[in-house]
């Protein structure tokens, strides 16, 4: 429901992965998103009266997600998704946290828009290493991504581990993603997602000094 910039999207994501896909939005103005190779439903109305949804093929729908510009009606529809005709999957895009916070409590998985975006833009403002880029549920693992160190390139992903106590679940080069092996010596540009304990605050400091000297 909703094809705004997000919804739009979203659509043509899943159709390119083979998904049949059906849109909702209350302007039919709004389909122009879709562009002309879009070959999915599109139904004009509110995404939260049952008739619309019983017309975009609610009844048989593996997953739903609620991404208009409304809190109100994105909560509203995803209730009546899950509720009602039992969508096994169901996601509200939430600009309001507070409102994020309540409906995640009442077991509806939400998109806190706000809280995310201003999250991605508090870890690139913020110095490397004050803010982790992921933490586990139970606070106890972090994951850093960090440009590699010029003090590291041409050394192996092995010896950074062993030196920082981290793991490198994989790396960036030159735009793609890669999973190294111990020998992977580290390249300069490379990005490293780095796990660690959250509890070590010495990881960063190791990626500054360097390897030990033999």
């Amino acid at each position: 429901m909703g094809c705004g910039r997000v919804g739009s999207t979203l659509a043509r994501s899943l159709e390119q992965r083979d998904h049949t896909v059906a849109v909702i939005d209350s302007n039919p103005d709004a389909f122009r998103r879709l562009g002309p190779s879009f070959g999915g439903t599109t139904v004009t109305g509110p995404g939260f009266d049952r008739a619309v949804l019983t017309q975009a093929g609610i009844e048989h729908a593996d997953a739903f997600a609620a991404v208009s510009s409304g809190d109100n009606s994105n909560i509203i529809s995803a209730r009546v998704a899950r509720e009602q005709f039992n969508v096994p999957t169901v996601v509200a895009r939430i600009y309001d946290p507070g409102r994020a916070e309540v409906y995640e409590r009442l077991g509806i998985p939400t998109v806190a828009t706000v809280t995310w975006a201003a999250d991605q833009v508090l870890r690139r403002v913020l110095p490397a290493g004050t803010e982790p880029t992921y933490r586990d549920p139970t606070g106890r693992i972090r994951m850093d991504q960090v440009l590699a160190p010029d003090v590291w390139v041409g050394h192996t992903v092995a010896s950074l581990e062993q030196a920082t106590g981290g793991r490198v679940s994989h790396l960036t080069r030159l735009g793609a993603g890669m999973m190294p092996s111990g020998t992977t010596r580290i390249q300069e540009g490379d990005l490293l997602h780095v796990f660690s304990d959250t509890d070590d605050e010495t990881i960063m400091a190791a990626l500054s000094q360097g390897p030990e000297e033999d």
